[in-house]
């Protein structure tokens, strides 16, 4: 029984550990910038492997041939590849972004009201990128039969202007871009940015001015390498990579390694394809009702894409059709994820713990929407934990104060029998039994906190709503390490207090361990997020006041009693 507490305790120390190995394992490859003395310039050329122009280009999605095959005269993938693509630029609110005319491909974006680093907000993030390192596009196309002469990615468009700025007083603006073929066929792209959104409405419209019917599909994908970050913290390692939706599949991770293993191939109505990354992603959402097929791709041995493909439709001479498609590029807010389309939000990635972690975050910005600082929210929330879980804590904490006041005569039994473990642990039941104690009424305030604690590890690690948030005084940075190591000190200090108030455990190599263990977990919680360290420092400081509070009471009792 005197081992218990001592397992909780190390399996506590052994779920932090298996919590950062999981995501070296998982997501930790550290990716090699590629060598390049090139300059980033905007995307003006095909992005295939091939110097010359192929009939359809490499990182075009692999789908089957529209039926029926009719061919419009012309052949492979046409617009005037030798031309320089335009950049276009567009300003809204809360982005601005850059389309090349070069496949209408949105190629970089800005989020302007998000800092690449704290304290910079001048410097705003680049989400969106055209070239290495951590190259990021959006594309659409159209494909059809191998000669039919559709614009893919790679076609040359035409745009009347070159910069769209949302005017005051304006809801959104609308970039269009157009492509014509030879025997009269006009394919004419358009992007719809709105106010105060990250949400871009996207339209392909196929208008046949030939003489024969044109079988196509319409295709959407996502195209990133792997992100190197240069100020991202070796001890915190969040997934990047693709991710899916559907009915039926519900939320599927697709990494990068998986691609290269084995090409997804899916067939999804209602669903939704995304590449994301720590706090933000960028995703296609088609019509609820429409089935798409996903499929993912590696281009070049470090050229990821995931995409969906329409099925085969037809367009008779004088018709036209048109493909909608919703483009999410922002960060992940789940109250603006939760309305976009279902399932969306779990992009907010809480893990095994989701049933936990929703309630906890939802809790926090409540009470954040009162106090206005998530450092103050994170305080709260923990005292309303622990008013919580009170009762429990307050019968554990009495069985605590009752095993410290037998902890003199446990001692003496162990010097009484020694090595004879069968006869030691029947005499301390029957002292158990004698005095009314559970001997495992202490563990239960560690088992009930480590579920919380990872639960909300997981919330201030994934919620966007406190990426850069501050606090107060040197902590201004509640989703980074404490830089003074401040908190991480109080809180060792605080579980060497909380120790003090816990009977001794007879074994002195336990005792030596117990002793240590408030240095390891100092050192461990240095390289946590702050926010997470104040929630487990506060923790410490309220069980140590209800602890020692309830142990001056029993001792007052049992001091009346002898004396009674």
């Amino acid at each position: 029984m005197d081992n218990l507490r001592l397992i909780l305790l190390l399996s506590l120390g052994v779920v932090l550990f298996l919590i950062y190995q999981a995501w070296m394992e998982d997501y930790g490859r550290i990716p090699q910038a590629p060598v390049t003395t090139a300059s980033e310039q905007p995307l003006s050329a095909p992005t295939g492997d091939d110097s010359e122009q192929p009939a359809l280009p490499s990182d075009a999605p692999n789908a089957p041939p529209a039926m029926p095959v009719a061919a419009t005269g012309q052949s492979g993938d046409t617009g005037d590849t030798g031309k320089a693509a335009e950049i276009i630029t567009v300003e809204t609110d809360v982005v601005k972004a850059e389309i090349s005319t070069r496949g209408g491909t949105l190629q970089a974006l800005w989020l302007k009201k998000y800092a690449e680093i704290a304290g910079q907000p001048d410097k705003p993030l680049q989400l969106l990128k055209p070239n290495d390192p951590n190259m990021c596009i959006v594309q659409s196309g159209l494909l059809g039969a191998a000669d039919s002469g559709l614009p893919t990615h790679n076609a040359l468009f035409s745009a009347d202007r070159t910069a769209y700025t949302l005017a005051d007083g304006d809801d959104a603006v609308q970039v269009t871009l157009v492509w014509t073929g030879e025997d009269g066929l006009v394919v004419t792209k358009r992007y719809r940015f709105e106010r105060g959104s990250y949400l871009i409405h996207t339209e392909q419209r196929v208008d046949n001015g030939s003489d024969s019917v044109v079988a196509l599909r319409n295709y959407d994908q996502l195209q990133r390498t792997d992100l190197i970050d240069p100020n991202k913290s070796r001890f915190v390692n969040t997934y990047t990579g693709a991710v899916y939706y559907g009915p039926e599949t519900k939320y599927k991770r697709e990494s990068f390694d998986a691609m290269a293993k084995e090409p997804l191939d899916l067939a999804v109505t209602g669903g939704w394809i995304a590449m994301i990354q720590h706090y933000f992603m960028a995703a296609w959402i088609p019509e609820a009702d429409q089935e798409q097929t996903f499929y993912t791709k590696v281009v070049g041995g470090d050229r990821y894409i995931i995409g969906q493909y329409s099925p085969s439709v037809t367009v008779a001479p004088g018709g036209s059709q048109s493909f909608e498609t919703r483009l999410f590029v922002g960060p992940k807010l789940q109250d603006r994820l939760d309305t976009i389309a279902p399932g969306l939000e779990l992009a907010v990635d809480y893990g095994w713990l989701t049933v936990l972690a929703k309630p906890i975050f939802w809790l926090m910005e409540a009470i954040y929407g009162l106090v206005g600082n998530w450092g103050w929210a994170i305080i709260i929330l923990t005292i309303l934990i622990k008013l919580a879980f009170y009762k429990l804590s307050e019968a554990s904490y009495k069985s605590m104060a009752h095993m410290r006041q037998v902890a003199p005569r446990l001692k003496a039994l162990k010097d009484r029998y020694g090595d004879d473990k069968e006869r030691l642990n029947q005499a301390m039941m029957e002292l158990y039994k004698k005095e009314k104690i559970n001997p495992l009424g202490g563990c239960l305030p560690i088992l009930v906190q480590i579920p919380v604690f990872i639960a909300l590890y997981w919330v201030l690690l994934e919620s966007v709503e406190l990426r850069h948030a501050p606090f107060m005084l040197w902590i201004d940075n509640l989703t980074a390490p404490d830089p003074w190591f401040v908190l991480p000190v109080i809180m060792g200090v605080s579980m060497f207090v909380q120790q003090k108030l816990n009977p001794p455990p007879p074994d002195p190599m336990q005792e030596k361990i117990f002793m240590a263990l408030p240095f390891v977990f100092t050192v461990f919680f240095a390289f946590f997020p702050a926010g997470l360290v104040l929630y487990w420092t506060v923790n410490q400081l309220l069980s140590i006041a209800q602890q020692w509070y309830i142990t001056r009471q029993i001792e007052k009792a049992d001091a009346a009693k002898h004396k009674a």
